[in-house]
């Protein structure tokens, strides 16, 4: 109710007796959603502060306000050196002005989301200024034509039928909802009418409650016995409200945001060290990919015709294994990949161990950081946290802003462009001559970059799957096997006037994968 004409009949008096005669100094933003004014006068400096970034618009004058060197832009330069005459209250009207002494009038037009702030000449029909430059329809407002006459008499009651949004429309949520508790939209008329004198009795006792309701916290005018502070003076109640609503509250959402992303990372974290640690397992404990292939050279024969599955003898365990090619695949290259397979099986297993290594150190980075963030009570202890301990940075940053998705295969940062204007900007923007692009061949689809970081050796396993994905964001997805290029993004190049997601590649190697999405082996970072 704070933003609700029975509230601002009580907060105008006590800005005017607050503010009249006090002399306008400064009037800056350090946000585009906030106004700050600064007078000084007999009452010492006073200052008034409107926050208007909806749904949190809110209203404080506190006696002291310390003004940042940077990011801080002044407006209103018309007001400096102004008077304050007044403050009124517009009649029946979620709006308020002060009166300036050379005749001008200062809107404060609080209408939720369309809240605004608007400066007048004397006698002026239409704003010389406005706070929020985004709300057309206010360049050319009236402040004369807001504030509404209202009959509150009985017959008029009557004649509406008891209709309490056309007889008393300025009400807001909070009386309603009283009303409604108490049965109105199904009682009698003389009952309702008993009902809305009850309430207008009520609102007109200046007893101010702040509580705590599921939306947060809220100012009201009715009695609540649960209320977190009760105050006489409307002032001193909407700064309190503005700590507790706006300061506290969006305090307590930036953290608990911040430990659903840390909590969120520390439980993939552990999923991923649990599945690869039992990878890691079945590389040193399982036969090496060499013996098969030994297995199926030496069993040529049994492909002979071009048969494409075989139920052969391994020699090595003694028991028959069962091999299935590919379409169009020989078992020689079905040796061959085998054996590259088997020569790469150190490689892997040395890399994994270093990401595995790598992963636990997060693991209890990780969960000593949030230990110190639940122990974390304020925004400046807050600010120090992300600057100082929140190492992975990209926890801190809204991945829907990127151009891509981002994911992590055995310790190596892998992107996949989200669309062909997205893939234009993150290799313009994001991706180091370096790094490992990749692309479905002459067909539509996503961009994969592998993040190198100066690092030489890659794991094939790493381009493998990498491959898959760069197949499975594309128009290969359903096919059973796909050609994936890749080469270094230094030498892939966008062609002056090609079309959105289009480039040139110098020199290319061509990779036959089988399309795969991701799994639960690869660690999204996307919330």
């Amino acid at each position: 109710m704070h933003l609700n004409y029975h509230f601002l009949k009580y907060l105008c008096p006590a800005l005017n007796d607050q503010f009249q005669g006090q002399k306008i100094i400064s009037c800056f933003s350090q946000s585009k959603n906030e106004l700050i004014i600064e007078t000084t006068g007999s009452e010492g400096e006073q200052w008034m502060r409107a926050h208007l970034k909806a749904p949190q618009i809110y209203l404080s004058f506190p006696e002291q306000f310390r003004r940042t060197k940077r990011n801080s832009m002044n407006l209103f330069p018309e007001l400096l050196e102004e008077t304050i005459q007044s403050c009124e209250v517009l009649a029946f009207e979620r709006s308020f002005i002060f009166r300036l002494q050379s005749g001008k009038i200062l809107l404060f037009k609080l209408h939720g989301n369309r809240s605004n702030i608007l400066l007048y000449e004397s006698e002026g029909q239409v704003p010389i200024r406005t706070f929020r430059n985004d709300l057309g329809e206010d360049r050319s407002l009236d402040w004369h034509e807001l504030p509404r006459s209202l009959d509150l008499s009985k017959k008029r009651f009557l004649e509406l039928d008891g209709n309490a949004s056309q007889f008393l429309p300025t009400l807001g949520a909070v009386p309603r909802a009283w009303l409604k508790d108490r049965g109105y939209p199904n009682a009698k008329l003389e009952m309702k009418w008993s009902l809305m004198e009850e309430m207008v009795d009520i609102l007109d006792s200046p007893l101010f409650s702040l509580v705590e309701k599921a939306q947060g916290t809220i100012l009201t005018l009715l009695p609540e016995p649960e209320a977190l502070k009760n105050f006489s003076d409307p002032i001193l109640a909407v700064n309190e409200l503005f700590y507790l609503a706006l300061v506290k509250d969006n305090f307590e959402r930036e953290k608990s945001e911040l430990l659903k992303k840390l909590n969120a990372q520390l439980s993939k974290t552990q999923s991923f060290l649990k599945k690869g640690n039992t990878k890691l397992q079945e590389l040193k404990t399982s036969a090496p990919p060499s013996q098969l292939a030994d297995v199926v050279m030496a069993n040529l024969h049994e492909f002979a015709g071009g048969k494409m599955e075989a139920e052969i003898l391994d020699f090595y365990s003694g028991g028959k294994v069962k091999v299935k090619l590919k379409p169009n695949q020989k078992p020689q290259d079905f040796a061959a990949q085998l054996y590259r397979k088997s020569k790469n099986r150190k490689l892997e297993w040395d890399q994994l161990e270093k990401t595995l290594q790598a992963k636990q150190s997060l693991l209890e980075d990780l969960q000593s950081q949030i230990v110190k963030l639940e122990k974390i009570t304020d925004f400046r202890g807050l600010k120090g946290f992300k600057k100082e301990e929140v190492s992975e940075k990209t926890l801190l940053k809204e991945s829907s802003s990127l151009p891509f998705k981002i994911f992590e295969i055995e310790g190596f940062t892998v992107w996949v462009g989200k669309s062909a204007k997205d893939n234009d900007e993150m290799l313009r923007g994001f991706v180091h001559k370096d790094d490992l692009w990749l692309h479905s061949r002459l067909v539509p689809g996503s961009h994969v970059v592998i993040k190198l970081k100066g690092q030489k050796n890659l794991p094939q396993a790493v381009l493998d799957r990498a491959a898959a994905l760069a197949a499975y964001y594309s128009k290969y997805k359903t096919e059973s096997l796909a050609p994936v290029i890749y080469t270094e993004a230094k030498y892939v190049r966008k062609v002056k006037g090609s079309p959105a997601g289009s480039v040139k590649v110098d020199r290319e190697t061509v990779l036959m994968v089988q399309p795969k999405g991701p799994d639960e082996m690869i660690s999204s970072k996307n919330p």
